[in-house]
């Protein structure tokens, strides 16, 4: 069974780049047919789909997003890792890397992919 993990600072300042890595252990990343995705969940707010990565290394981005966003994958690692730049304090949220069967459309992220990583508390603040 897939199990995933987020790692990375719990806290950046406004302006900078937010990194977070997801380890993955129980399979590849470089399985076909899957799509490493990252998710986030603002206080007080629903879940929402930032990107994804496939086997091929395709990303994936939410359009909102898509200026600041890059996501990237190691192989030899295992893992990927979340890139956002510019972060303002309304980049706040918990922060969940998954795994999808599909992409990029959802009708409920949290049935329709299966796979999640605890999540990570990320606050942006000077």
């Amino acid at each position: 069974q897939v199990q995933l993990q987020e790692s990375g600072p719990g806290l950046v300042k406004p302006s900078q780049t937010l990194s977070l890595t997801c380890t993955v252990s129980g399979g590849s990343i470089t399985t076909d047919y899957y799509y490493w995705t990252w998710i986030r969940r603002p206080p007080g707010k629903g879940l929402e789909w930032m990107g994804a990565i496939d086997s091929s290394g395709s990303g994936y981005y939410n359009p909102s997003l898509k200026s600041r966003i890059s996501i990237s994958k190691d192989t030899s690692e295992n893992h990927f890792t979340l890139q956002l730049r510019s972060v303002t304090p309304e980049d706040t949220a918990v922060y969940y890397c998954a795994r999808a069967d599909y992409c990029c459309s959802y009708g409920d992220l949290a049935t329709d992919i299966r796979s999640w990583g605890q999540g990570t508390q990320v606050t942006v603040s000077s």
